[in-house]
This record gives C-alpha cells, structure tokens and sequence, in this order.
C-alpha cells in the first residue's frame, strides 16, 4: 500500500475529500515522527511500537570492489509488531 491509497482510502471511509484525508494522514505520520524524536518510543495499542534503536559501529563491504569499509554507529527507528497483529499475518 503506497501513501496515496492510504489516503483514498481513509477519504472512502470517513466519506470526506481526498484533500481532507491526505492533510489527516500528513498531520498523523507528523505527529509521529515528533513523538518519536521526543519520546524516544511511540505505542499504538493493537498495531504496534515505534521506538529509537541503536546500531553499533561495524565492519562492511563495499559491494563494488570487496573492499573492507567502517561503518559508523548510528540510530535508527525500530518496529515490533502488536501481538494481535502478528498473530494475524
């Protein structure tokens, strides 16, 4: 599912314009990206958690040539699905 059928499709079922649900699902992810930067960690009862991750820093490859290349420690976000969720897939 792409953005743009996330919005056809809440604009289908709340029964408003597209322009409606397209500013409804921007303000949503939004809102999440914030919570995510501040809190570190988002729960979304029945569908999952968002949270921060750390990566340590790593040796790779470089796919090109073989190389040997460091990778910096970063942070990323992780997801863990909801039980329900899971048990529904």
């Amino acid at each position: 599912m792409t953005k743009d059928d996330l919005i056809n499709t809440v604009a289908k079922l709340a029964k408003t314009s597209k322009r409606t649900a397209q500013d409804a699902v921007n303000v949503t992810f939004e809102n999440l990206v914030k919570a995510i930067k501040k809190d570190k960690r988002v729960q979304v009862p029945g569908f999952g958690t968002f949270s921060v991750r750390a990566r340590k820093a790593r040796k790779g490859r470089n796919p090109q040539n073989g190389d040997v290349i460091n990778i910096k420690a970063s942070r990323t976000v992780g997801f863990k699905p909801a039980p329900s969720l899971k048990k529904g897939l």
